[in-house]
């Protein structure tokens, strides 16, 4: 779940970019033809509703998976707000040893999710988008169509963020990079117990 996320992500992200050039939300950023998945605007619509479905089937099976087996509620909470001001004062000292790579430590936890809440965000904003007069009242919710497309635009931000953050921490804790890549590790004890309950 987690590559096909991956690469459903950078599908929609870089399609999204080239659905955007045709139609800019703030002046004067637009994002080069490198950048972008699609040759002009209809193309990349394309490529973004292709990767959409992608990411909606596996990030429905990922939130079901996450809700079903209990592992949203063991990794993810509790956060305390103590605990991240603490790990952001460790990584801003560049204490990020991370020996146990089956916990989350408090930013991490926020993080993903911040990125959940994104993705979800993403998929109302981009439904009154698509079908602005049939989700007429979807699109009021966000104040009208343009306000629907500033959303989900931010909402794109904030999971290029979250990518960025997360790709730069994998490769500070190469551990975690290596789990990503053959599919965690190997769990032993009290924890291998915990998870088999899950």
């Amino acid at each position: 779940m987690h590559w096909v996320n991956a690469i459903a992500m950078l599908i929609m992200i870089t399609s999204g970019w080239g659905i955007y050039n045709d139609y800019v939300i703030i002046g004067g950023l637009h994002f080069s033809k490198s950048l972008r998945l699609g040759d002009w605007a209809a193309e990349s619509l394309l490529w973004h509703f292709a990767g959409m479905w992608f990411l909606a089937i596996n990030g429905l099976a990922y939130l079901l998976y996450g809700a079903v087996t209990g592992r949203f509620r063991e990794r993810l909470l509790p956060i305390k707000m103590s605990d991240v001001l603490k790990t952001i004062d460790e990584t801003l000292h560049f204490k990020i040893a991370h020996s146990d790579i089956t916990h989350y430590n408090a930013v991490q936890k926020l993080l993903y999710l911040v990125v959940i809440a994104a993705g979800m965000s993403q998929v109302v904003t981009g439904i009154a988008i698509w079908k602005p007069i049939q989700f007429s009242w979807l699109v009021s919710l966000f104040g009208g169509f343009q306000g629907a497309r500033l959303v989900h635009f931010l909402g794109m931000a904030v999971i290029v963020g979250f990518l960025v953050v997360h790709v730069a921490l994998s490769l500070l804790v190469p551990s975690t990079l290596w789990a990503m890549l053959t599919g965690g590790p190997r769990v032993t004890g009290p924890t291998a117990r915990a998870e088999a309950e899950t």
